[in-house]
């Protein structure tokens, strides 16, 4: 008797695995499949007793495993491995049958292979999950974008294993194309900044607050209970009371101070200059942990160059400014990945509905946080809302805080403690509230040395001229 599982999932490493288990426990038959069999035998030996799960060795084993239309689900490294495990799978489906994508892709490769698979019969989904191994397992955010038509018959199974929020499942048909990917790998970039941000209060509350790990657990902790509340600052807290049972020093410090990336962030700024959309909190978060790899050079560095000398400041009142400093810092790396969906989208014609992109990641994902609500009722009200800085409330904040924002970025420049990325949401603050910026003189000298004209202030828009500078 035929197995007639309802999906198969590709790609045993711990995410695959847990997503399969997922799947199983939710009452779906599913089929596994590694290229090495171990990994399918770990899997299967996982299975609580009543799953219906069934491990194959082969791709034509698999595909005789499944139900018709098959479905597909990968979950191998991005890349050359997903094109692959696509052309080992290509010769055992039919017309009609799925592939859905669930690793970190780029876009570029999804688009690809979302106009080449439909011209071999196959349908496509791009779809990013979020939520780490306890997400796969428990219930993740899932992003996925492409062939409509496959969405809605994987919809039952996606709706029941995604983490559920009070307004419903975080897993939404995000658009066509590449969207679902896109929309993971803008997840990722925010991901980037809000880690970079907590990084930098972290700093300022050990190197110029003088805190001990105690005490910036606690207010972190405290942190969570109000607009701040989100996994992030959650772990931060539990992470800065943790103890190292070798030396009993804090467990934060004895770890190497080198940031490890995967390319989701780096895409992200890539991505955001070719289309030329300002991201410079994002952008400084790729960068700080390029900088903190250069471990060699900077203790090389911190031998010979002296920066200020750095005071102990006890005010708790400072410790409130820093809090405030950090979401308003957020809000605007928010709006600035936001404004990137937007654009591209609009360039692409994916469909991307950014309220509803925020209600995905409310549960299950690495960002999820109650400032997401406040993003999804901004766009719930104002559906063509240009920019998050431009909601009532989320830009009255700003406003309102912004003398404890820009004395933290102050004091941090004063004693010398990098904040790269909280400056650089001041500074895209300051930028984006300002009628006229210095970039006239800007455009004065590319006209000076290259004829590159400009637009006159008293002449009309589109109207370009150039000046003999110098008659």
């Amino acid at each position: 008797m035929a197995f007639d599982a309802q999906i198969a999932v590709v790609g045993l490493a711990t995410m695959g695995q847990n997503l399969a288990l997922n799947i199983a426990r939710n009452g779906f038959p599913v089929a596994v499949y590694n290229r090495s069999f171990d990994k399918t035998e770990a899997t299967l030996a996982r299975a609580d007793k009543g799953f219906r799960m069934a491990g194959a060795r082969t791709p034509q084993e698999l595909a005789s495993l499944l139900a018709k239309p098959r479905r597909v689900l990968l979950l191998v490294k991005a890349g050359q491995p997903v094109d692959d495990t696509i052309a080992q799978l290509l010769p055992h489906l039919e017309p009609g049958d799925m592939i859905i994508d669930a690793g970190n892709s780029h876009p570029d490769d999804t688009e690809r292979r979302g106009r080449e698979l439909p011209q071999r019969g196959i349908r496509f989904v791009g779809m990013g999950v979020s939520g780490g191994e306890e997400g796969a397992l428990l219930g993740p955010s899932l992003m996925p974008g492409g062939d409509r038509s496959a969405y809605d018959e994987l919809a039952p199974i996606l709706q029941k294993i995604a983490a559920k929020v009070e307004d419903g499942p975080c897993v939404a048909h995000l658009g066509l194309g590449a969207a679902g990917h896109f929309v993971k790998m803008v997840h990722n970039g925010i991901e980037y900044g809000d880690m970079q941000l907590i990084a930098e209060c972290y700093d300022l509350m050990q190197n110029v607050l003088g805190m001990q790990h105690d005490q910036m657990a606690a207010a972190f902790a405290t942190w969570n209970t109000g607009v701040l509340e989100s996994f992030l600052i959650e772990i931060t807290s539990k992470i800065l009371k943790e103890r190292d049972p070798k030396t009993g020093n804090p467990m934060v410090e004895m770890i190497v101070d080198k940031a490890g990336q995967k390319g989701t962030g780096k895409w992200t700024s890539e991505i955001a200059l070719r289309h030329g959309v300002p991201l410079p909190t994002i952008h400084a978060a790729v960068e700080a942990r390029s900088l903190s790899s250069m471990k060699d050079q900077r203790v090389l560095a911190s031998q010979r160059l002296r920066g200020p000398q750095t005071t102990r400041i006890k005010d708790e009142k400072l410790v409130d400014a820093v809090r405030d400093a950090l979401y308003c810092s957020k809000i605007c790396s928010y709006a600035q990945g936001l404004d990137l969906l937007a654009t591209v989208d609009r360039e692409k014609g994916w469909g991307i509905d950014l309220g509803e992109v925020a209600r995905i990641w409310k549960g299950g994902c690495i960002i999820r946080a109650r400032f997401l609500q406040r993003i999804q009722s901004a766009f719930q009200k104002h559906k063509r809302l240009d920019n998050l800085l431009l909601d009532d409330e989320l830009g009255g904040f700003l406003v309102q805080h912004q003398q404890s924002w820009r004395r933290v970025v102050s004091l941090a420049s004063e004693h010398g403690v990098p904040a790269l990325a909280m400056a650089g949401s001041l500074g895209y603050f300051d930028s984006f509230r300002r009628a006229r910026l210095p970039q006239n003189l800007t455009q004065a000298q590319r006209d000076f040395f290259g004829a590159h004209t400009f637009e006159r202030t008293d002449g009309k828009a589109g109207d370009w001229v150039h000046h003999e500078w110098g008659g």
